[in-house]
């Protein structure tokens, strides 16, 4: 029996590695443009970032990002 209709995600946290795959920055960039999110939404520097709040930010499509993340 299903939990629920809604489709569940591949993974909800980004990575600097997915960062990096989506942008074509380098590893320090990356983890540079995550504690800028970190920064903005009053995060410590050890909290998770989400998709969600990474696209939200930088404006790129939830479904784009995702795309990557398969791989």
């Amino acid at each position: 029996m299903p939990l629920s209709s809604k489709k569940i995600p591949l993974r909800v946290v980004i990575y600097p590695k997915d960062v990096e795959n989506i942008t074509g920055r380098s590893d320090r960039t990356a983890r540079r443009l995550l504690q800028n999110i970190r920064n903005a939404l009053g995060k410590s520097s050890s909290s998770f970032v989400t998709v969600q709040e990474f696209s939200d930010f930088y404006g790129i499509a939830e479904e784009l990002i995702y795309e990557f993340l398969k791989d």
